[in-house]
Parts: structure tokens; sequence; C-alpha cells
């Protein structure tokens, strides 16, 4: 239903008896109050939950003028509310794809190529070679090529010998301090890369 407001009412929104009105792009819209007819399932208690911290955590990244100066940067290129660009930031993990090691021979200046996905791109790229035997090898930040491209470089610090059994771990972290890691699984299938 559209509405066509007094001046002095125009921008309203909230509810009102039966009615929600809602004001966005400009204009307000009319529409009836939900009516709820059962108890919320915990699946939707945890959803409710999960949206009331990511508005928390919204309000107190867009207080520190560093953090909403990022937000609104991107908010601004995608034409999205700054608020809602900061939740959704909240709300949505960062996922590592498989990594590319072709260039990678266990020596020291191999590139190790990363492809991270996020809503907004990822803050931190987080990489950590292990031995078979679990002696950490080396372990250090990934390089972004290029501001929000998703594409990360870890270059080696150490040499591992051919014929050696390694673990490759990568953990993403977005700008909401969400991490998701991912084991490299390729040729033993039990995490373990040989180099050959």
């Amino acid at each position: 239903m559209k509405v066509i407001l007094q001046s002095g009412l125009r921008g309203l929104s909230g509810g009102m008896q039966d009615w929600v009105y809602q004001y966005r792009d400009g204009k307000t819209y009319l529409g009836p109050k939900p009516r709820r007819t059962r108890e919320p399932s915990q699946t939707e208690l945890n959803q409710r939950e999960r949206f009331r911290e990511a508005a928390l955590y919204a309000k107190s990244a867009l207080a520190d003028p560093a953090t909403r100066e990022f937000y609104e940067t991107v908010a601004a290129e995608r034409g999205t509310p700054v608020f809602a660009l900061a939740v959704g930031d909240f709300l949505n993990q960062p996922s590592i794809k498989p990594l590319d090691l072709s260039n990678y021979k266990g020596q020291v200046g191999d590139p190790i190529l990363i492809r991270a996905v996020d809503d907004i791109g990822l803050a931190d790229v987080e990489v950590e070679l292990t031995a078979s035997n679990g002696t950490q090898i080396e372990k250090g930040k990934a390089v972004e090529n290029g501001v929000r491209t998703g594409r990360w470089t870890y270059t080696a610090t150490a040499p591992v010998a051919l014929g050696s059994d390694i673990f490759i771990k990568v953990v993403g972290v977005d700008h909401a301090g969400d991490r998701n890691a991912n084991y490299r699984k390729p040729h033993c299938g039990d995490g373990r890369l040989r180099l050959t």
C-alpha cells in the first residue's frame, strides 16, 4: 500500500496499533503487523540472538573512527547503508578455497597462493606450516594482491626437504574478527602435503 503523508509525518517508522510504518529510500511504506501464531523454535531464537550480536558489533565498530571510515568507504562503493554492511560482515564468515601449491617446492621464497572469500574482504590471512610430528616449521601472514581482491600470497621463509610430509593451515580473519581455517588436504587424504 502506498501512503502519502503530510510533510510533518514524512520519515515515519515504527508500529502504531495494528500497522507497521517503514521509511526506506525516501518513501514511507505501510503494512499490517506480523502476527505470531506459535512459539519460536530454538533455531529461530538462536538466529535472533545472532542478529542481536551483529547489531551490537555494528554499533561498537561504527563508534571507532578508523573502523567506521573503512565501512563507510565500502558502503559508498556498494550503495549500501553502512550499518547494514557492518551487520553483514559480522554474520558472514570468511572461507578459504583450495590452495595453489603449484610453485611451492619447500624452498625459501616459494609462494603459496591463497583464494580467500568474504563479503567485504579479509583483514588478515595467517599461514602455518607444521611437520608431520607436530613441530612448527614456520608461521606468518600472507599479503593480499590488490585491495579486497581475495587473492593472497604467502612467501615461504623456511626450507623443507623434498620427501617431507607437512601440514599447511590457512586462517582467514574478516574485519569483524571472524576466523575460518582451511587445512590443505591434497595427496595423502589426511591433511598432509608430501613435497616431491
